[in-house]
């Protein structure tokens, strides 16, 4: 995988979720969603499989089977419209949080015609930089 970028933190600032971005979209493991939504691993099993079996989204275009350094065999990995579409079915404080900031974003976006993530920017600007 390749660049690693932050999505998602909390308003307490106490979680950061650091994604792999990749073929335009990001990237999440089970284990990953079940942080950020603060629920067990079979909740988050539940809600995938209904998303699949329920047509909402196609299982082959938002999956990835991916070797990670420390795994002795492949973790799936589901790409950001499966994390999006767990955070509007997962109840949980996390998953209103998710939600608001996921709504926020896409307001933001609208209004503005574009989304900075301005840490990001500031990372980018700053090789830019290094690099003159």
């Amino acid at each position: 995988m390749s660049n690693k970028i932050a999505i998602y933190q909390t308003a307490d600032g106490q979680t950061a979720l650091e994604v792999h971005l990749e073929q335009e979209t990001v990237w999440l493991s089970q284990l990953q969603m079940t942080e950020l939504f603060e629920r067990e691993r079979s909740v988050i099993t539940k809600h995938i499989n209904n998303i699949f079996r329920e047509g909402e989204l196609d299982k082959k275009s938002n999956v990835q089977n991916m070797h990670i350094a420390g795994s002795d065999r492949p973790v799936t990995f589901y790409n950001l419209d499966v994390v999006i579409s767990v955070g509007y079915r997962v109840k949980s404080q996390r998953g209103v949080q998710f939600r608001r900031w996921a709504t926020q974003v896409l307001r933001d976006h609208l209004v503005q015609g574009y989304t900075l993530n301005e840490k990001r920017l500031a990372e980018q600007t700053q090789k830019f930089a290094d690099c003159l």
